[in-house]
């Protein structure tokens, strides 16, 4: 055989052997194509009340917030939000606004918020136990690294993952008084924050401007951006469900304001099981009934 009809043969060998390849892979795309699961979605409204719910029970699936009531600390710092992911911690209902410090009510015609009994200045858990008696300065004191700290926000730049705290104090408030722990003893900051709350430039040019020490005729805070484990409804949505969400729209009436219209999908299964834990959460009353 000469050279030249080797060649000839070879090339066509290895044609026959790349098209066999290539035919092989086409099968096997179409066969897993054909058990892959199809893509489904759903939406759904949540008002303000109800997406703190499910951030609520977010917080308590994240891997991190787990660990640490199994073995070691969590703390739960005041506020609205924070009173949700308490009960959701805990187990078991609290009165609200005993939990809360600052708020943000209609400047005219609001419902005010009354404390039934004695404010509550913090909630401490460890190893899945409430600790009584124990202050924020000496929990923060005995933080250790993968202890968990959790401080809602007033403000959230979620492009850019980064939550923005209104601080009043003129020692930093509770931010202030976290954040160096937080930092210095590798615990884990984690952010339960509402989509209502979305604010872009909170860490940037905005945060710089809430500082700014300009003549104020009424009482103007400061900015405090932070960063840490930021959870949303998002977030919620894909820790409790397995779905991937975005929201579509927001605001509305009749107790919709502020809410949110959020669209999730996944495989029809994922899809099935995060509409039902929605419809379960929605008709969550409001904070201040």
């Amino acid at each position: 055989m000469t050279d030249r009809r080797r060649k000839i043969l070879a090339a066509a060998l290895a044609g026959a052997v790349g098209l066999a390849g290539a035919l092989a892979v086409s099968v096997r795309a179409r066969a897993e194509q054909a058990v892959a699961p199809e893509l489904c979605q759903a939406c759904a409204v949540l008002t303000v009340a109800e997406s703190k719910r499910l951030i609520a029970k977010g917080v308590a699936r994240l891997p991190a917030v787990k660990a640490a009531l199994e073995k070691g600390t969590v703390i739960v710092t005041t506020g609205t939000t924070d009173t949700y992911v308490a009960e959701e911690l805990l187990g078991e209902k609290l009165p609200h606004g005993e939990f809360v410090t600052g708020r943000t009510t209609p400047a005219k015609g609001g419902k005010e918020l009354k404390p039934a009994g004695e404010p509550i200045a913090v909630i401490i858990i460890r190893n899945g136990k409430r600790v009584e008696g124990l202050t924020l300065d000496k929990a923060l004191e005995e933080l250790k690294a993968g202890d968990v700290v959790i401080k809602g926000a007033n403000a959230l730049d979620y492009e850019n993952k980064v939550a923005g705290v209104l601080v009043g104090s003129p020692t930093g408030g509770t931010v202030g008084k976290i954040l160096p722990y937080v930092i210095a003893r590798k615990a884990v900051l984690v952010i339960p924050v509402g989509l209502e709350k979305l604010t872009p430039g909170v860490g940037g040019e905005l945060a710089r401007k809430m500082r700014e020490p300009v003549k104020s005729l009424n009482r103007v805070p400061s900015m405090f951006p932070i960063t840490g484990e930021i959870v949303t409804e998002l977030e919620a949505l894909r820790l409790l469900g397995g779905v991937e969400a975005f929201q579509a729209a927001g605001g509305g009436v009749g107790g919709a304001e502020g809410g949110r219209w959020l669209v999730f999908r996944g495989s029809q299964e994922s899809v099935e099981k995060t509409l039902k834990l929605v419809e379960s959460i929605q008709g969550e009353p409001a904070f201040i009934p």
